[in-house]
């Protein structure tokens, strides 16, 4: 790696990091800076005091060059409804057309096949040809004409490819499924099949992507030493076991230019025996953001995932007590400064919202089952609703790949 992370890396002067190195995040709004935002799609939603908050929620904010609305993130969810060729339909385009008419400022679109061996589950939607560029571009530009920036997650399932051909880093086994280890030249293929991919959402219109690199899915797995056993320079060491995110990364980096915003969504935690840790991912953020990246999405949760060990990435903070991740974000945070970060799951009161960026944990607040429910949620929050009405009973799971994602609560 370029570098190991130390705390001391990283040092402020009043409230900006001074770390070298690093585009980092663009336009933060200070105390008194912004007051208020035109209320049309384009420019905003709101008007918003800000007397009492170090930092508006509603102001814009930037991302690498990118210029987003507010500092409210839809995390990436999937539909569910893709056809059978990974093909979207007429209701995801208008999906995500009410989502950015709610007033969210960037959206990152539920993940994307790289690869039809790595598809996930059944109505997953893909990239891996540009056969899906149509129905793909009609997303990109309601969300654009509707004032939001959109950014496409691009993934492989790996082991957990339901409806495509389970392989990973090495043989494995779960509940009624085995997966095999991927030969080398095969890795070396998938690294070219994000980068293509890639390219393939700009075509589109997307404003830039997402790799996904959490919840078990492909590049989770490589950094997982539960998941990842392998020998050779994809495996052991951390430096090894994060060659394919880094890879996949500077592939795309190549193809894409400086100008093209690209992101990562990345675990601080397995939360199982003998996997990636948030010491580790503290390493991996550290140098993705030497590298450049443009934006961290914290979360959580891989292989072998035990409910017990989600307790331990909490913060102390009684302020920040919503946020699922809040204290291994801190974690995270140290290392990454100036690099932007976003922070999702748990948060459901705008008071909680505001403390994770008030506080500097995260500069982005990150939401995926809220919107489900409320599409409109971030202009409900402007005019002075406090919280989420998503009860999280996770039921709008229930309708994967059956019917479009909607809450079982409707």
């Amino acid at each position: 790696m370029n570098g190991v992370w130390s705390p001391k890396a990283c040092q402020r002067k009043n409230g900006v990091s001074t770390t070298p190195g690093n585009r980092g995040g663009g336009l933060v709004v200070e105390h008194g800076e912004v007051d208020s935002i035109a209320d049309d799609e384009t420019q905003g939603v709101a008007t918003r005091d800000v007397d009492t908050h170090v930092i508006d929620l509603f102001a814009p904010y930037t991302i690498g060059r990118l210029r987003s609305r507010n500092r409210f993130v839809r995390s990436a969810t999937t539909s569910g409804w893709a056809d059978e060729g990974g093909i979207v339909g007429p209701e995801i385009v208008r999906w995500y057309e009410d989502l950015a008419r709610g007033g969210v400022g960037l959206i990152i679109k539920g993940h994307l096949y790289v690869d039809p061996r790595g598809k996930a589950h059944p109505g997953m939607a893909g990239i891996s040809g540009d056969e899906h560029l149509p129905g793909l571009a009609r997303i990109a530009e309601v969300v654009h004409r509707r004032g939001a920036r959109i950014l496409a997650q691009i993934n492989h399932g790996g082991y957990e490819a339901e409806a495509g051909e389970r392989m990973g880093p090495s043989d494995f086994e779960g509940p009624g499924w085995r997966a095999r280890a991927m030969e080398a030249y095969e890795i070396g293929q998938v690294i070219q099949a994000f980068g293509k991919a890639a390219q393939r959402c700009t075509n589109a219109g997307f404003d830039g992507v997402q790799i996904h690199g959490a919840h078990g899915y492909l590049v989770s797995q490589f950094l997982s030493k539960h998941a990842n056993r392998r020998s050779d320079e994809w495996g052991g060491e951390l430096s090894n076991r994060m060659r394919l995110l880094r890879e996949i990364y500077l592939e795309m980096r190549t193809r894409l230019g400086a100008a093209t915003v690209i992101a990562v969504k990345l675990n601080c935690d397995d939360f199982s025996e003998g996997g990636f840790t948030v010491e580790e991912s503290a390493q991996v953020a550290h140098e993705l953001s030497l590298l450049d990246i443009d934006l961290i999405e914290v979360s959580g949760g891989g292989i072998g995932e035990q409910p017990r060990y989600r307790e331990r990435a909490g913060s102390q903070d009684a302020a920040l007590a919503e946020a699922s991740f809040g204290g291994h974000c801190e974690t995270i945070r140290s290392a990454t400064r100036p690099t932007s970060l976003a922070l999702v799951d748990g948060l459901a009161s705008l008071e909680g919202m505001q403390a994770v960026v008030d506080q500097d944990l995260a500069d982005l607040v990150s939401l995926s089952r809220p919107f489900i429910r409320e599409p409109d949620l971030v202009k409900k929050l402007a005019a002075g609703q406090h919280e989420v009405t998503c009860t999280r009973c996770n039921g709008c799971h229930d309708f994967l790949g059956e019917k479009m994602l909607r809450c079982a609560l409707d």
